[in-house]
């Protein structure tokens, strides 16, 4: 056994009778062990436990007042889980039975009195060097376990830049700030955390909401880009950004990105059923499509785009409760002006440009 294992080993050896306890102490030191703690009240136990936190504990099986048996039922409660430590019981007593009860209590091996040192010696070497293996062993489990940790934030970090480095793309076009994206994400945040989602969810959402217009990138630059008003025909194309962004997303084993797909192909729908792609209506629309929807609508109201002014925050907020029960979930409408009406969090470019004048 290494020599800094024997130096550093220990020991609590408790035995009501001092002859048992100086016999055990001078071959313990002969054999190098210096870290002796004994006593021959079984009471002090547990606080010398405590006190010590030894590598190997000797008891002896029989004493008066409290015996060895009690005291191994106390140490199984103190012991921390998957901690190995040592029990080593001192026994005259070799009956089967006696054995048989001190090991369902923990014992790990016997010593029989009268002890012979080199018995005693061999068999706590072999407890002491199970005892630092094992601590060896928990200490290169805690190194993994930290590298698996720090690998895996690094992978979660990654996982989330690449969300947005998509969700930039959708808007690279169209977004001379690029911050359409992350307001929207930030909105629908709020509103998930107002209706009462789980934090997860409310992750999940804010996570996977940047993704909403990532199928614009299949648009042609003289509809997306263009000024005014779209012809039916480019109505229709300009509408394909939904069903091209979940055909990009689609197939992913990522949570998040499957509910980015869902959001993609269900944030132009509308509640009473006459959005796009599909016309669905009320609760068909998934949640998360619904929030989307009214986050979306503010932020592109109420910031320029090359077919439109900015709006005023007081003029998105009007035509949002005009079209409370039509266009949005009535009961999101609602969360939404209880967000808006406490301090504005969410600044419009308007109102960016105008403070700094």
């Amino acid at each position: 056994m290494n020599e800094v294992w024997r130096a550093n080993a220990t020991f609590l050896i408790v035995d009501d009778q001092e002859y048992n306890l100086s016999l055990l102490e001078r071959i313990l030191r002969r054999a190098g062990f210096t870290h002796l703690h004994c006593t021959t009240d079984p009471k002090q136990m547990e606080q010398l436990y405590d006190e010590l936190k030894p590598d190997i504990i000797l008891i002896d099986l029989h004493m008066p007042e409290m015996d060895g048996f009690t005291l191994l039922k106390r140490l199984q409660e103190l012991k921390p889980e998957g901690d190995y430590l040592p029990i080593l019981v001192l026994t005259a007593d070799v009956t089967q039975e006696a054995k048989k009860e001190a090991l369902h209590l923990g014992a790990n091996d016997f010593l029989t009195k009268p002890l012979d040192k080199t018995e005693v010696v061999l068999r706590i070497n072999n407890c002491l060097r199970t005892r630092f293996y094992n601590i060896q062993l928990q200490d290169q489990n805690q190194r993994l376990e930290q590298r698996v940790q720090e690998r895996t934030t690094e992978l979660e970090k990654a996982k989330n830049e690449i969300l947005q480095l998509l969700a930039r793309t959708s808007e690279f076009r169209d977004d001379d700030t690029g911050q359409h994206t992350v307001r929207v994400a930030q909105m629908a945040e709020e509103i998930a955390i107002a209706l009462g989602l789980p934090p997860q969810e409310v992750r999940l959402i804010n996570r996977a909401t940047p993704l909403h217009d990532i199928g614009k990138i299949g648009i042609p630059d003289e509809i997306l880009l263009k000024p005014g008003r779209f012809t039916p025909e480019e109505f229709l194309r300009m509408k394909e950004h939904t069903t091209i962004g979940a055909s990009i997303l689609e197939g992913s084993q990522f949570s998040v990105l499957q509910l980015a797909q869902t959001i993609a192909i269900t944030h132009h729908e509308k509640w009473d059923g006459t959005g796009y792609p599909n016309g669905l209506k009320g609760e068909e629309i998934p949640l998360a499509g619904r929030i989307v929807a009214l986050a979306d609508f503010y932020d592109a109201l109420t910031n320029e785009r090359p077919y439109k002014r900015a709006w005023t925050r007081q003029e998105a907020i009007a035509e949002i409760k005009k079209q409370r029960g039509a266009h949005f979930d009535p009961m999101i409408v609602d969360v939404f002006l209880e967000i808006v009406g406490e301090d504005e969090p969410f600044s419009t470019a308007e109102e960016e440009r105008a403070l700094q004048r």
